[in-house]
């Protein structure tokens, strides 16, 4: 019998060519002290032209930035083979069944929902014991964080609020160097393809997310759970022997089959074709003149944006860096939750401590990619902030948006008390702390939209997306009610 193509290490012809120099010459590109010059990202340090040098300008700086627009058409290149479509159809079927929660209560889209371009209906994620609904009427016990959207993560090297999930090398697609997690699976699901095939033996086990608190068994009991159920639904089984010779030669469906079904349904949500790739292919007319000034300004040292969202070499022009940072970010505390928050009161989220044990982690959490950010219902990693305006302006003027700062734009399960700003405040990230000059109101205008709509695929759409949702699913089980008719935030 042939082995399990999941249970072979990733067959790589190639790695990006000096990779390794690449790395370590953006590492030092957000480090908390700040560089006297612009970094990768820097053409000079003029202000920006107002006239008929801004598309010259532009495009050199996104040319040096290694932007050139073609990011999505990498996927299959990177992957090394295409995309398995059967495979990609049992995973958008997994993806929406409440067969993959112990509790039969939660799914993948519970928390990623298509209605709101993959990421996170709440500003922090209700998982189990959930009213069956995604969007703004989703209630239960909330978790400990807001869930990121999943479109274009195949391209991120690690995953999540933390980066708890990592590629070693730097490349999700590249396994040779293993796949680093907490433990207890530490490098154990290294023989997965791709990160995202080893990340989705996570969620399903997280006691908040997906297993319940009644189950007595580890992570492997709860998986092994799960493969049983869905190797004893016939059309499960039937697909994945479709795909998998070892299935069709009598073997059980197992997790890792289950896995990489739900990380190919997900290289199917690549969305990285926006208004800035277009003009970074030539098309100068696809950004406005606003756009464009908010482009340039977004290279340059008063802003300093480019210093942590950055697109060169490992960073797959994804807008991120990836590492951890202090953004002081104001300390939501859901009145109902299934999490233990950090700190003497119980109110404090210590990020990459909780998984380094590390001081000096403490309040640092992932740079968010910033392509498709204007779908995310909020932003952070708590959704403190509701409005694009409130999150970037908070990363521009801190002190004044502390000051601003308040939950009633929050769900009332998420206005409770604040946890202390203090502690965050003396560790926050230079960029953040230390005067750059105040931007004009044009100058923030200009940057918001070129964040906001410039970075945005229309095909990342929700609308866009609403056909993905199965009207059923092979369980039986109920898909959630999607919640499409939703009335953003006033933001004026």
């Amino acid at each position: 019998m042939q082995p399990s193509p999941l249970t072979r290490p990733l067959l790589r012809t190639h790695r990006p060519a000096g990779l390794a120099a690449i790395v370590g010459a953006i590492l030092v590109a957000c480090g908390d002290e700040p560089s006297p010059t612009a970094g990768p990202a820097g053409v000079d340090e003029e202000p920006t032209p107002l006239v008929q040098d801004l598309d010259s300008l532009l495009q050199a700086r996104l040319s040096i930035n290694g932007i050139d627009g073609r990011i999505e058409e990498t996927l299959e290149a990177r992957l090394g083979r295409p995309v398995n479509d059967r495979l990609a159809e049992l995973g958008r079927l997994l993806f929406f069944d409440p067969v993959l929660s112990v509790t039969e209560d939660n799914s993948c889209s519970g928390c990623h929902g298509p209605n709101v371009s993959f990421n996170d209906s709440k500003s922090i994620s209700v998982g189990v014991d959930n009213n069956g609904v995604v969007g703004p009427g989703r209630s239960g016990p909330h978790n400990l964080r807001r869930a990121p959207t999943i479109i274009n993560a195949a391209f991120y090297p690690k995953l999540m609020w933390d980066g708890r999930f990592a590629a070693n090398s730097l490349d999700p697609f590249d396994n040779s160097d293993g796949f680093a997690f907490p433990d207890p699976e530490g490098d154990g699901l290294s023989h997965m393809e791709h990160l995202l095939g080893a990340q989705a033996f996570t969620p399903t086990v997280s006691r908040m997310e997906m297993a319940g608190f009644d189950f007595e068994g580890d992570n492997d009991a709860i998986r092994a759970l799960l493969a049983s159920r869905v190797d004893a639904i016939e059309a499960y089984r039937s697909g994945f022997a479709d795909v998998f010779p070892d299935v069709a030669g009598g073997d059980p469906v197992s997790y890792a089959h289950i896995a990489a079904a739900l990380a190919e349904f997900q290289f199917t949500l690549i969305r990285a074709d926006a208004p800035v790739d277009r003009y970074a292919r030539g098309d100068t007319d696809a950004l406005t003149r606003e756009q464009k000034l908010g482009g340039a300004l977004f290279f340059e040292r008063k802003s300093s944006c480019f210093e942590c969202h950055i697109t060169l070499g490992y960073a797959n022009q994804m807008f991120s860096d990836f590492d951890n940072h202090v953004l002081a970010v104001p300390q939501i505390v859901p009145l109902e939750s299934n999490a233990e928050y950090d700190g003497p009161a119980g109110n404090e989220d210590f990020g990459v401590e909780r998984i380094t044990g590390n001081p000096e982690d403490r309040y640092r959490f992932r740079t968010t990619p910033l392509r498709n950010a204007a779908f995310q219902p909020t932003f952070m990693h708590n959704g403190a902030f509701v409005c694009m305006e409130d999150a970037i302006r908070h990363h521009t003027e801190l002190f004044a948006s502390i000051d601003a700062f308040s939950t009633a734009r929050l769900d009332a399960s998420l206005q409770g008390s604040l946890g202390p700003m203090e502690p965050m405040l003396e560790r926050a990230h230079k960029f953040s702390v230390e005067p750059r000059g105040i931007l004009t109101d044009d100058e923030f205008r200009n940057l918001t939209d070129f964040v906001q709509n410039a970075l945005m695929d229309p095909d990342a759409h929700p609308d866009a997306l609403r056909h993905l949702i199965p009207d059923a699913v092979p369980s039986g089980l109920p898909v959630h009610d999607f919640e499409y008719d939703i009335t953003p935030p006033s933001c004026n």
